[in-house]
């Protein structure tokens, strides 16, 4: 029996709820105020700006228009990635382009532990592939604005793939803000119009770091002096968006590392479905 809509969106918040309670107690469930220890505060209608300055915005205070976002899932431990990975930094420059690297760990059993890699993005990797029902899961890939993939380093693949996706990502764009002030991280992220239906989606925040040089010492690169860009240190969910205008505002010290790091937001659906909104903090 087909379920009605209701209880559909009950079933995706259900798993979303899931999700964030895998990464503890930083995540922000639904819109109820969570007494954390990070102080966590949200508020169902989007709020003025407050205090200090947007940096999530453009020179003419709109949103940044981010239209596609790359995520590059790569290894030290892959001697096929090292092009990938100087490809990748040719798309980190473009204002258009959210392009972030997402070091696996499945590939240490090789001989080099990846100094970088997380478990967590061989996980999102393979419930990208899940998602796409297609089991696609290799190193150097791309994951194009959460619905297509390509070789990482084959640029004419990616460019078919912006080209692919970049529509339905424009269809379905939901603008944020997000800027940091008073020790506080701010997040505003707009509702949908009347009559419109949206996926439950989760909202991620990811420390991006510039440029890591990495020196690897043994396995297929053994000698070779690598560098990685836009490096994902920790992709954590910081709650749901629902469809309604939404105000975040997270104890920023918990959140941010030393070191030249950059600030991101995703909003995507589901946990490994399409990305509908992506921005960056401190432009």
């Amino acid at each position: 029996m087909r379920r009605s809509l209701h209880d559909e969106r009950q079933a995706i918040t259900n798993a979303l709820r899931r999700t964030l309670s895998r990464f503890g107690k930083r995540c922000v469930l639904g819109l109820a105020l969570v007494a954390t220890p990070f102080a966590v505060a949200v508020s169902q209608q989007a709020g003025p700006a407050g205090d200090g300055a947007v940096t999530g915005l453009g020179p003419k205070g709109e949103p940044l228009p981010v239209s596609t976002v790359l995520e590059l899932f790569t290894s030290q431990g892959c001697s096929s990635c090292p092009p990938a990975d100087r490809l990748l930094e040719s798309y980190i420059n473009r204002r258009d382009v959210m392009a972030l690297s997402l070091p696996v760990d499945y590939w240490d059993y090789l001989g080099w532990h990846d100094t970088l890699a997380s478990a967590k993005n061989s996980e999102r990797q393979r419930d990208y592939a899940k998602s796409r029902g297609d089991g696609a899961v290799y190193t150097p890939q791309i994951v194009v604005n959460g619905i297509g993939h390509a070789v990482g380093s084959d640029r004419n693949q990616i460019e078919r793939q912006i080209a692919k996706t970049s529509m339905a990502f424009a269809k379905k764009r939901v603008p944020m803000r997000f800027w940091r002030t008073s020790g506080m991280l701010v997040l505003e992220i707009a509702g949908v119009g009347e009559g419109v239906e949206p996926k439950d989606a989760t909202i991620w925040l990811a420390p991006v770091e510039d440029a890591v040089e990495v020196e690897i010492q043994r396995g297929e690169n053994h000698g070779k002096l690598l560098k990685y860009f836009n490096v994902v240190h920790e992709l954590t969910p910081i709650g749901i968006w629902t469809g309604k205008p939404i105000r975040i505002q997270i104890a920023a010290q918990p959140f941010m590392k030393p070191g030249n790091m950059r600030y991101a937001v995703l909003l995507q659906e589901g946990t490994s479905g399409p990305i509908i909104g992506a921005t960056w903090m401190g432009l």
